[in-house]
């Protein structure tokens, strides 16, 4: 007899009970089993009881707020985590994408759109980010470029032989960029390629290249990997002696002009520059 697989599990953790009442309604007719914590220690005591596959935390929590809630459920092993955040607090935002959330739903949301966004970040877990131009999964194999060591089925990455802890949307973006290296994709492009959404606060983008260079660099301060390409976004530069395929183009990658920075392994100029002209990746 076949064993019936268990519903993905999410936890729910918010001091208004009607909001939690509702998120939770919502996710269990989708399909998920929900538990729910008022609070802090009841968040960390619910998920050392039965480890969630997915949380969803309040970022104002009483007593223990959600960014340390976030930090301690951290510590007890990778699970990703949807931050409810009040509109309009872009700082605390953009500390919990800093400290690991995997994404931020602002108050007052719709609770269909969480529930896309639950599904979204747990799809994400389990099949990783897209190849560009393909609404193919990216190859299972294991990707290896400027010392960077990708296994996506078992979601482990080394550098130089050293694991690195990556969040699920920083495993998926290295994934991405690993796979697509002197390709500039400007922040939309990432955010709908390894997001998987249409729209959204491209800071979440910026946040997310940040923490990255701060594993994957030697120094992130003047990064060799993760190019910031002015006006335009993005790209993967391994260093020629790295690279896996191919001659390195005669000059330093960092003194190609913006105009030059799209350029696939094709020749192909697919240099693009947002509507209003402003650089996607100036704010890095």
């Amino acid at each position: 007899m076949q064993q019936t697989p268990s519903p993905t599990r999410v936890l729910v953790v918010d001091d208004d009970p009607t909001v939690a009442e509702v998120v939770a309604g919502y996710l269990g007719r989708a399909g998920f089993a929900v538990d729910q914590a008022a609070d802090g220690p009841g968040a960390l005591a619910r998920a050392a009881a039965r480890r969630p596959d997915l949380v969803v935390l309040d970022l104002m929590l009483p007593g223990m707020d959600g960014l340390e809630v976030c930090r301690a459920l951290r510590d007890k092993g990778p699970v990703p985590v949807i931050m409810l955040t009040a509109r309009g607090d872009e700082e605390d935002r953009i500390l919990g994408l800093e400290i690991g959330a995997d994404d931020y739903v602002t108050k007052p949301f719709s609770p269909r759109e969480l529930v896309l966004r639950v599904e979204s970040v747990l799809r994400r877990g389990r099949t990783g980010p897209q190849v560009s131009g393909s609404s193919a999964p990216a190859p299972g194999g294991v990707a290896h470029r400027a010392g960077i060591t990708l296994d996506p089925l078992a979601r482990r990455a080394t550098r130089h032989g050293r694991e690195i802890a990556l969040t699920v949307r920083e495993f998926d973006l290295l994934s991405f960029l690993l796979r697509n290296p002197g390709v500039a994709f400007t922040r939309e492009e990432l955010m709908r390629e390894v997001w998987g959404w249409d729209f959204g606060d491209l800071s979440t983008v910026t946040v997310h290249v940040r923490r990255l260079r701060g594993k994957v660099e030697d120094d992130p301060a003047a990064p060799r990997l993760i190019q910031t390409v002015w006006g335009i976004g993005y790209r993967f530069d391994a260093p020629p002696e790295a690279a896996d395929e191919g001659p390195p183009d005669d000059r330093p990658r960092d003194e190609a002009r913006p105009d030059e920075g799209r350029r696939g392994g094709d020749g192909r100029d697919r240099t693009r520059r947002d509507g209003d002209g402003r650089g996607a990746g100036s704010d890095a």
